[in-house]
């Protein structure tokens, strides 16, 4: 017997406000019953020892310790710009003057 039946999709369909032919009636009605009838052997497989998981490879977070370290000077980090203001890189201006 068919989990789903022609009447259930055509029901879900109007549920849906989809439009289905009759073809596409009986074409969804398979399908379905196709992936019901799977979910329904993998359900049966699952045994209850077995814990639910979604990855079965334990994942930790793989991070760097946050440690403090010298970072560059003003005057290193500006070393190899083009043009330099006020301790800041200098660069052209692409909006209209005083925007």
């Amino acid at each position: 017997m068919p989990a789903i039946s022609r009447d259930e999709v055509a029901h879900l369909a109007r549920l849906s406000r989809l439009a289905l032919t009759d073809a596409e009636l009986d074409e969804f009605a398979g399908q379905l019953d196709s992936i019901l009838s799977h979910v329904k052997a993998v359900s049966e497989v699952a045994a209850d020892d077995v814990p639910p998981t979604a990855n079965p490879n334990p994942i930790s977070n793989v991070t760097r310790p946050d440690v403090i370290v010298p970072g560059l000077t003003p005057e290193q980090a500006l070393s190899g710009a083009p043009a330099v203001e006020q301790d800041r890189f200098a660069v052209p201006q692409i909006l209209g003057e005083g925007e």
